[in-house]
């Protein structure tokens, strides 16, 4: 058994998944952590990033708006185990409202985690992967990455901004061994809509929603995929979702 384990831990992957203290961030890093993934957590939240039983060394608590931050988080990883074999973009929120009522410092805000935040890191572990060789980049869009809502302007933006990254960061690596992946959840329950006073479920009708389970599944069907197979986009709706 200590000759097993000891080869599983040298063959491990490394997973760098940011957004994991809640939410599909949060349910991917628990689950590839189950399945023997070398996971490497970051999220504001320090309480939350421990539930998920991970090393102290392999938590990381702060702002990823924060270029040192970042810094910190990349320079550990390939210090400490050498590679990186895949990122997820799990970290985002979100914020809509008309123009009267939105708050707009909360609105620049999210666009500058969804947006600025995950395009620096994307960049610097991609230079990086380049340079091993291989990798894959994993990102958290949304429905709302290929269409706009009345109020939900921003927010759309900020997907769409994540659609146009991934898709000309594929063009850019066709060709190596780097893979880009971008999924397009319509709604999960998380807490994303905690606030709101009317829950998206009901506004839209949608008598079940998409479970975080249902992304980690998605998560496990591209992640599986033979080296030369490339998944760009894969969408993933709820039943009812007719908007």
């Amino acid at each position: 058994m200590v000759a097993r384990n000891a080869i599983m831990t040298k063959q491990q992957e490394i997973c760098l998944i940011t957004g994991a203290s809640s939410g599909m961030g949060f349910a991917i890093a628990k689950a590839l952590h189950y399945d023997n993934y070398k996971v490497i957590a970051t999220a504001r939240r320090h309480e939350r990033l421990l539930e998920l039983g991970l090393n102290s060394e392999d938590i990381f608590a702060g702002n990823l708006n924060q270029p040192e931050f970042q810094d910190l988080i990349e320079k550990s990883i390939f210090d400490r185990y050498g590679k990186c074999d895949y990122l997820f973009n799990c970290a985002g929120t979100i914020e809509v409202g008309s123009v009267e009522d939105i708050d707009i410092d909360k609105m620049c805000s999210m666009i500058r985690l969804n947006v600025e935040s995950t395009f620096r890191l994307t960049y610097n572990i991609l230079k990086r992967l380049k340079k091993q060789g291989s990798g894959h980049i994993i990102n958290i869009s949304s429905v709302l990455g290929t269409k706009v809502r009345q109020n939900a302007g921003a927010y759309a933006a900020t997907k769409f901004a994540i659609e146009a990254l991934s898709e000309a960061l594929r063009l850019e690596l066709t060709g190596t061994n780097i893979k880009i992946s971008c999924i397009e959840p319509g709604l999960v329950m998380t807490e994303l809509h905690k606030d709101w006073q009317v829950h998206p479920k009901e506004s839209m009708n949608i008598q079940e929603p998409l479970t975080v389970e249902n992304i980690v599944e998605t998560v496990k069907f591209i992640m599986k995929q033979p080296d030369h197979v490339r998944i760009p986009k894969l969408m993933i709706l709820p039943r009812d979702h007719n908007i």
